[in-house]
């Protein structure tokens, strides 16, 4: 229903103008001669002034004011309109009066040169009034299309974005591959059933624009289970996961940065004094992503933010604006993320 009211909703404000006005019209000649003038008087004469206004308004809406609009001459726009109320306030006249008194000069309103010029002046009126629906359905039109490219915008950089994302995790998981096979590891074939399970998600479930939470938890499971591997499960990690993750949504693939940045600058190669903390509390809408790792005794100069965080800020900003909190932290022997999520 909403739906159909913002597709016609020009077409919807012209006919409730259309009905207010008849309304309005045939009260006020219902009672003009002081006593009530029955029904089969009253709606021809409400007819007739509606279709005389409407001829009157809708050529210019619909002819003369684009015309002006596109080449911008004044004069054949005024000239045009006038003509356009000349003859068609002519030919009301003469339905009018036929209508109210037959031609017996009864009502002599009617024949006077003030209620010609009234009625003339009352037809220039709501075509003014109509032009202005005019420019009100331009501007309808100028903000739903700038609206969808926004949109449009908004859905490339988060594609764009999310395409980032891919190469990083593959290159990731690669090297972490060809270190298995190079030691030929026995845990070579689980690592390739895992990737295959992971990259399943990232090529089909996450073109979705929301996936159940549940789905993502999967996928961070096996990331973690492809590190454990790696590592020879000789480091400490501990995920856990309160609430009901099946009944939220969530964007694909946002919480596997942080996670990626875990184990990438606080676990390194097997480093003994490593450990990997991570936690998910579910409260009905709310998610509480927490992520707590040791510190490598040395880093790299420029290894603490890459690419992965920048790109996972901004698609925060985009999926997400004002409806998340992002806490990081760099302690004497951690590094503390917490990303609060507003899910409704």
């Amino acid at each position: 229903m909403q739906n159909f009211i913002q597709r016609r909703r020009v077409f919807l404000i012209h006919l409730s103008f259309w009905c207010i006005y008849f309304f309005m019209f045939s009260y006020q000649i219902s009672n003009r001669k002081g006593v009530p003038e029955p029904w089969s008087d009253i709606i021809p004469n409400a007819i007739l002034q509606v279709v005389y206004l409407m001829s009157v308004a809708y050529a210019n809406y619909l002819f003369y004011l684009p015309r002006f609009l596109k080449h911008k001459q004044w004069w054949r726009f005024a000239l045009e309109l006038l003509v356009t109320i000349f003859i068609t306030t002519w030919i009301f006249l003469i339905i009018k009066r036929y209508l109210v008194d037959g031609y017996t000069y009864q009502a002599h309103f009617a024949y006077s040169t003030s209620f010609a010029i009234t009625v003339a002046m009352s037809a220039l009126f709501i075509a003014s009034f109509i032009a202005m629906l005019k420019f009100l359905e331009d501007w309808f039109h100028l903000e739903a299309s700038r609206q969808e490219m926004i949109n449009e915008k908004l859905s490339a950089e988060l594609q764009f974005l999310k395409a980032q994302i891919n190469p990083h995790f593959l290159f990731n998981t690669l090297n972490n591959l060809y270190y298995l096979a190079y030691t030929q590891s026995p845990n070579t074939t689980e690592v390739i059933a895992k990737l295959s399970q992971m990259m399943r998600y990232m090529i089909y479930d996450s073109n979705y624009q929301r996936v159940p939470l549940n789905k993502e938890l999967e996928y961070m499971q096996n990331y973690i289970s492809l590190e454990n591997l790696r590592l020879n499960e000789q480091i400490p990690i501990k995920f856990e996961v309160e609430g009901s993750p099946e009944q939220v949504l969530i964007t694909p693939l946002i919480l596997i940065t942080f996670l990626e940045n875990a184990f990438k600058h606080g676990v390194g190669n097997n480093n003994p004094q490593a450990w990997v903390n991570i936690s998910i509390k579910v409260n009905q809408k709310t998610c509480i992503y927490t992520v707590e790792n040791s510190k490598l005794p040395t880093k790299a100069e420029g290894e603490k933010s890459g690419i992965g965080l920048q790109n996972v800020r901004r698609r925060l900003e985009l999926s997400y604006p004002g409806q998340y909190e992002l806490i990081e932290e760099e302690r004497s022997d951690s590094y503390f993320v917490q990303l609060k999520l507003d899910l409704q």
